[in-house]
Formats: structure tokens, C-alpha cells, sequence
């Protein structure tokens, strides 16, 4: 994460790139007025100007006609882009509101993440960020949230981008153990615990791997006595697709098939920084859908953490045995007062929604408008999916409770 210090008005240093977000139609001082009108540029957003000034590099970013936080994230993340090579760069944030600035540095943090860890000779880039502003202190609790919001993201990123013979199932949940430095209790369980609770959806997914299955729970307390908000997450760090193996083109990036859990992960630390009063915990369902002699079958009948009996047609729909028992165990054993889960579940949703929008499936009206209002305010916007009988129908089985997934 960016290095990012909340400055007043610092004495120019002319190696220091220096960005100045503009409205579309705001006023600028000479000779920079100039040179805009020169250039056309107008501050539209995603317009950019880059000019060699007497007192060093200035990046003129336009930042449109900003209505919410999400737009300055936009004008940051812009900020970063251009940027460059630089390692440092000063951001002028003098006049906006104490939030929109927080904003503003948390995009630039946002879109300078670069995943670096196996180069061997990264490329320069953006290392340090100045926030000029005119009163540090009336910014500062606001860049502390977002900056939580930041920490908690780039955990998600890093863990997803990590390469799956780096993060295998025992890694992942060694390096979720780094939480507890924010109080965040951790517990894993590993085979001998997932099979005395009968999750045999998750046993049944991981077992071939050479690392077995996991589920590991991440618990924030808060302060207040309440149920806590369950996350929960899919964390297959590698998916083959099992013996209903995946084509070969693009294989590779399903290291990133943990990115649900990650997700959760991230969350709670957010939460966690943030000293949230509100309880909550992840429940994440890590594992490797792999190949091997003692894989599970389509055809296999499976006994799943609910007691309930499901027939496997196809062991590239993992991602639902694996959340099923995580659902039922966290509905079990935790009784929250509300679930959420995030997985990258099946490339059907992308089929039928493209790359903008996520699939949004709920069973309750108050949180799905919720969780979808949510999605907008953050540029993720979702998309609700319909649950109906006829799709009950169509898992019927001849041998067990009900199949994985319906056929055809």
C-alpha cells in the first residue's frame, strides 16, 4: 500500500510530480489555463494532461462533475495511472471536502497495487503519495476509514493473485493466522474436525488434493451483544475441474478461484481496523479441486454437513458442495443474523450478465436491496437472479436428496 502522508501546503520539490484533479469547467490560474485550453482539455473525467512546468511535472486529471466518494475514487485511481514511473507524487486536494480527499488518496492506493512479490526486478512505480490539503487534521479520521477499506482490499488481492503452488489450502490458512494481530480470533479446522461435523460436500472436493481441505472461521467480536454478520467464502485455490476437467485455455487462472474467500478475509480486516462495533465472522471453505486416484466422481453420492444426501453430476461444480456445507455449518453453529457469500462460482453468470455486473441470490428483499445498494455505491454494481420452484425441479435425483446441479 502506498506510503500516504496528509500535508499542508509543502515547499515545491521539482523531482515530485505534482497532480491537481480537475471539474469539468472549473477555472484555472495562468499559465496552466493556458495550457489546458491549448490542450482542449476541459476536465472531463478520464482526461489527462501531462506538463513540464518551471517548478517540475504537473498532472492536470480530470475528474468530470463528481456526485458521491466512488467519483474521487476514480479521479485518484486516474491520478496513479498517470503517474508513471514516479515513485512519489503529490496530490493537491486543497478545497475539496474532507471526505471527497480521503476519497481521492484511497483510489491512487486502489489503482497503484502492483502484484510484485515474484519479479525478480520490478519495474519502478508509485511508492509514496502527498495529500496537500488545508487542514490535516480535519481529514485525517476520514482517510483512517478509507484507509482501512484500502488494507482490507489489497489483503484480497494479494492472497488471490498469489500463484496455487504458492497458496495451497495450508497456506492460505497460515497466512489468515497474520489476523490476529488486529484481534481478530482464527479458527481452522482441519480433516479430522470437518468430518466429526460431517462436512462431506468440502472433504469430498479437497481429498485429492496433496494438501487437504480446510475451514477456517474469522472472528471480529465488536462491542456490542448482537448475532454477528456471517461471510462466507469460497477458497478453491486451485480448480481443475476435477475429473470433469476444464479445457486447458485459460486453466491458469484458476489460482483465483479463492478470491470469495479472500474477499471475506478482507472484509473482516476492514471491520477490524475500523474497530466496527458490530460482530462478524468468515467462513471460508478452502480446498483444491485436483485430480488424483482418490478424486470424487460425478455419479458419487455425497453426505453433506445438513445431513442431507446430493448426487454429483459434474466435479467442476464444486464451488457449491463446498459452500453448501460452509452455509450450513456457519447457519449452525454461529446463528448469525445474517449471510453472505462470495464466491466466483460458475462462468454461466458471466454468460448471462457480462464482466459489469455480479449475480445478487437472496431468500430476503430488505438485504438483497441492501447488498445491491451497496454494490452501486462502490462500483460493483449486482444483479438479482431468480430462485423459483421450477429451478428446485430440476435437481431432482433418482438416487439421493437432490443433485449438485442439473443436467442438460
Amino acid at each position: 500500500m502506498l506510503k500516504v502522508k496528509l500535508r499542508r501546503a509543502p515547499r515545491l520539490d521539482p523531482a515530485v510530480p505534482r497532480a491537481i484533479p480537475v471539474t469539468e469547467g472549473a477555472s484555472l490560474s495562468q499559465p496552466l489555463a493556458a495550457a489546458a485550453e491549448a490542450a482542449r482539455f476541459t476536465g472531463r473525467a478520464g482526461q489527462v494532461l501531462d506538463l513540464p512546468m518551471p517548478e517540475g511535472r504537473v498532472l492536470l486529471i480530470g475528474a468530470g462533475t463528481p456526485r458521491r466518494a466512488l467519483d474521487w475514487e476514480m479521479a485518484g485511481g486516474a491520478v496513479a495511472a498517470a503517474a508513471g514511473k514516479a515513485e512519489r507524487l503529490a496530490i493537491e486536494a486543497r478545497g475539496l471536502a474532507p471526505a471527497d480527499a480521503a476519497a481521492l488518496a484511497a483510489g491512487a492506493c486502489l489503482r497503484a497495487w502492483r502484484f510484485t512479490d515474484y519479479q525478480s526486478k520490478p519495474e519502478p512505480g508509485l511508492a509514496a503519495l502527498d495529500l496537500i490539503l488545508d487542514d490535516p487534521d480535519a481529514v485525517a479520521p476520514h482517510w483512517e476509514k478509507a484507509a482501512a477499506a484500502v488494507r482490507g482490499c489489497l489483503f484480497a488481492r494479494d492472497l488471490t493473485a498469489a500463484p496455487a503452488n504458492e497458496l495451497t489450502p495450508k497456506e492460505f490458512a497460515a497466512r489468515l493466522e497474520e489476523l490476529t494481530d488486529h484481534g481478530i480470533a482464527v479458527d481452522v479446522l482441519g480433516r479430522k474436525r470437518l468430518e466429526a461435523e460431517g462436512l462431506g460436500g468440502l472433504l469430498a472436493v479437497g481429498r485429492a488434493a496433496a494438501y487437504g481441505p480446510r475451514l477456517a472461521l474469522l472472528r471480529w467480536p465488536g462491542s456490542i451483544e448482537a448475532p454477528p454478520i456471517a461471510f462466507i467464502g469460497k477458497g478453491i485455490c486451485f480448480d481443475t475441474g476435477g475429473i470433469s476437467i476444464k479445457p486447458a485455455a485459460g486453466m491458469e487462472e484458476m489460482r483465483t478461484d479463492m478470491a470469495g474467500a479472500a474477499a471475506c478475509a478482507g472484509a473482516i480486516l476492514t471491520l477490524a481496523l475500523r474497530r466496527s462495533p458490530t460482530p462478524a465472522v468468515a467462513v471460508l471453505a478452502i480446498a483444491e479441486n485436483a485430480v488424483g486416484a482418490d478424486a470424487y466422481r460425478p455419479g458419487d453420492v455425497l453426505r453433506m454437513g445438513s445431513g442431507r444426501t446430493v448426487e454429483v453430476v459434474d466435479t467442476d461444480a464444486e464451488g457449491r458442495l463446498v459452500l453448501a456445507d460452509a452455509l450450513h455449518y456457519a447457519a449452525r453453529r454461529l446463528r448469525p443474523r445474517a449471510m453472505l457469500d462470495l464466491a466466483t462460482l460458475t462462468g454461466a453468470i458471466v454468460t448471462a450478465l457480462g464482466h459489469h455486473r455480479a449475480g445478487l441470490f437472496g431468500n430476503d428483499a430488505a438485504l438483497l436491496a441492501e447488498a445491491a445498494a451497496a454494490g452501486e455505491a462502490v462500483g460493483e454494481p449486482l444483479w438479482p437472479m431468480p430462485i423459483g420452484e421450477r429451478h428446485r425441479e430440476d435437481l431432482r435425483s433418482d438416487i439421493a436428496d437432490l443433485k449438485q446441479c442439473a443436467t442438460g
